[in-house]
């Protein structure tokens, strides 16, 4: 009999990273994938993005909707509220046999809980990873917790699972599957892309997205004005902007932006979704990715682009050579611009590894859950302690 495999996603960012798995998931024999869509894929203000996933072939299994119509502390909590209940609901309905989740945003915490009470194996995808200016430091760490599979981008992410305590035989090391989608994929060419977009790039443009640091207090809008100003020193780029997540003072980012596309048309343009062949594809034709988004970190130096990564919310991930960290200051992202634009700059980045892998972490994870014994899974886990031993609980 098939193995009920359910994948639960929330934003359209995790979709996109998810694509290559759902796809050998729905083709494998072996398993009958599920899908359940929450989180901003239900919100007509992210532009509803849980079309596109059934655009793209998928049948989906389940909705829960958070109602995001506040992005407060106290939104949060109440958008969480309904995450447990409902995503709960929706797994004693399906009865799978794992749930596959990834990353660390509080509707996957939920998820992750859910799941955890409900006794259903949870498969979780990144844990070990750091970013200490958002609250989704310590979701992450408390999915690795209710996790009974870890898949990790690296091997030091790799060892810190190890240090939570989880057993080193639960653990794989992948890569970062967003690095599949760059490999797999037949992306577009400038024209294509400026077509698709209505816009032109210009002799040079960056793709910006920028995100609250959610373990600060409105800090939000100050940061992304900085931002701002430090774009209008550059009147002849182009800019790509792409709305933040579901965030605590998210809203905040998005007014700010849209004002300004609004006081610089035909030079700036803004999405609530490019979905992941338009995200690539820019990012292949930009002179630099711009903000504090994970996908800076990860997916751009495969694509040889410089990223200018601004603050603190990414703090502590590791971090290829393209990379170029400043303070969340006008003059300090005015400087690391003009070092990304420079040609030196540019040449290094032409000879960067990529330290999260080389793609394929999709059939990797995929040989792992064909292998399992799913008959005789045991999800009492044991401590695993860095002497070296497993202590039983």
């Amino acid at each position: 009999m098939k193995k009920k495999i359910c994948i639960i996603t929330g934003s359209r960012a995790e979709y996109g990273l998810f694509y290559p798995l759902l796809k050998l998931l729905r083709n494998n024999r072996l398993f009958k994938l599920q899908l359940v869509v929450t989180g901003s894929h239900l919100s007509r203000e992210f532009g509803l993005t849980y079309r596109e996933i059934e655009q793209d072939g998928f049948t989906l299994s389940g909705k829960v909707d958070l109602k995001l119509d506040s992005d407060t502390p106290q939104g949060v909590l109440n958008s969480m509220g309904l995450a447990l209940s409902g995503l709960g609901k929706v797994l004693t309905r399906l009865k799978p046999d794992a749930v596959v989740i990834l990353g660390d945003r509080f509707e996957i915490f939920c998820a992750a809980t859910a799941a955890y009470v409900n006794r259903i194996p949870v498969v979780h995808l990144y844990g070990g990873e750091l970013s200490a200016g958002a609250i989704d430091e310590a979701f992450r760490h408390s999915i690795t917790k209710m996790s009974f599979l870890h898949f990790t981008a690296t091997e030091e992410y790799r060892r810190r699972v190890i240090q939570l305590g989880e057993e080193p035989k639960r653990i794989f090391m992948v890569g970062a599957i967003g690095l599949d989608n760059i490999k797999k994929m037949k992306l577009l060419t400038r024209t294509q892309l400026e077509e698709s977009l209505d816009f032109s790039l210009g002799d040079q443009a960056v793709l910006v997205t920028f995100h609250p640091v959610t373990l600060e207090t409105d800090s939000a809008g100050a940061q992304c004005a900085e931002l701002l100003r430090a774009l209008d020193q550059f009147p002849d780029l182009k800019i790509i902007f792409t709305r933040p997540n579901a965030d605590t003072n998210g809203r905040v980012i998005i007014k700010l932006i849209e004002e300004y596309v609004r006081n610089n048309p035909g030079r700036a343009k803004s999405f609530s979704s490019l979905g992941q062949l338009r995200y690539l594809s820019s990012l292949k034709q930009v002179k630099a990715v711009v903000g504090n988004s994970s996908s800076g970190i990860i997916e751009a130096p495969s694509l040889k682009i410089p990223t200018v990564n601004i603050g603190d919310r990414q703090k502590g991930r590791i971090k290829a050579q393209s990379i170029i960290d400043c303070r969340p200051e006008e003059k300090d992202i005015v400087t690391a611009l003009k070092k990304a634009f420079s040609p030196a700059f540019q040449a290094r980045c032409r000879k960067t590894v990529n330290p999260y892998g080389q793609g394929y972490a999709a059939d990797k994870i995929m040989r792992v859950l064909a292998a399992l014994n799913w008959d005789k899974l045991d999800l009492k886990k044991s401590f695993y302690d860095l002497r070296g031993r497993s202590v039983q609980r």
